[in-house]
């Protein structure tokens, strides 16, 4: 969408999507019509290194290991804005990073159907704030939050500024737990999950556990709103896959250790119990052909 706006754009990805976009340009499979957007694109993560933003997009599970390589390539005044699931990912990056880190909850339903090319099914707007008090305190911030949400909003991005964005992670924490691991273990869109009184009354459970867990870990979601999103959610998404769901059907790793494994651990600590977070959990990784012993976890505990 920035591309499209004119801005100047590099995409870092793998080969296959980096070839197929410098042959046909990035497909944009939006509003019943196929977009081609000329953009840049590379598998050398050097690209970084004179970005004004880099918008780290990556798996949680290559947090990490891309935050230690692109640490030394990163212009001083860098922003780095971390568009990923969980609520982890941006203290990892901070923890390497010398550059202020902007946490984003995003809300955006899409799908890669094949190499360098995104089907967009609906929304797409961002949620964004300091990462913690260092970022918050790194010079001009204001202003410069401002400046990226003027230019989300040319390229028709709609962005809002949060001073409790962590807390929106949880909340998009939440709706994921919800969701993601059910469509991907049914093959379902939102929309057919929704429709089964069975199936809500299982998103009702997984929800009251996070709740619980979040409120522990100092993240207290007001209740009501928690349940509207996630019904909103199947209202808002009906044809959405997971990327849970996508993640199993192409045989990837998914991301699930960082959805309902982190209620299933944060719980663990915590000595809640999460039973349905837990079993969605397992049978995830089980799906996905996980040996038995390899996530570290032990039944929940009983209180």
């Amino acid at each position: 969408m920035l591309a499209r706006a004119g801005h100047p754009v590099v995409l870092v990805g793998r080969p296959a999507h980096v070839e197929a976009i410098r042959r046909d340009g990035l497909k944009l499979h939006m509003g019943g019509e196929l977009h081609r957007v000329a953009i840049a694109a590379t598998t050398e993560l050097e690209a970084v290194r004179d970005a004004e933003w880099v918008l780290f997009c990556v798996k949680s599970r290559d947090t990490q290991e891309l935050a230690r390589r692109m640490a030394p390539l990163l212009a001083p005044d860098a922003l780095v804005l971390s568009l990923q699931n969980g609520v982890e990912n941006p203290a990892v990056l901070a923890r390497h990073l010398r550059q202020p880190v902007i946490a984003a909850a995003v809300y955006v339903a899409t799908a890669l159907p094949e190499p360098g090319a995104v089907r967009h099914f609906g929304r797409g707007e961002l949620v964004i704030g300091p990462a913690d008090a260092a970022a918050a305190r790194a010079p001009g911030l204001a202003q410069r939050l401002q400046e990226l949400v003027d230019r989300f909003a040319s390229a028709q991005v709609p962005v809002t500024v949060s001073d409790r964005v962590l807390d929106e992670l949880w909340g998009k924490l939440l709706v994921n737990c919800a969701y993601n691991a059910i469509s991907a273990l049914t093959r379902q869109p939102y929309g057919r999950m929704v429709g089964l009184a069975s199936i809500r009354a299982l998103q009702d459970a997984v929800v009251r556990e996070v709740l619980e867990v979040a409120h522990a870990c100092g993240h207290p979601l007001d209740e009501t709103r928690a349940r509207a999103s996630v019904e909103q959610i199947g209202r808002s998404m009906p044809g959405q896959l997971s990327s849970t769901a996508q993640d199993l059907a192409a045989g990837k790793p998914t991301e699930i250790d960082d959805l309902n494994g982190l209620i299933v651990r944060r719980g663990a600590e915590l000595g809640i119990a999460t039973p349905a977070n837990q079993a969605l959990y397992a049978l995830v990784r089980l799906a996905q052909g996980e040996q038995d012993g390899a996530d570290g976890i032990s039944a929940p505990p009983v209180r």
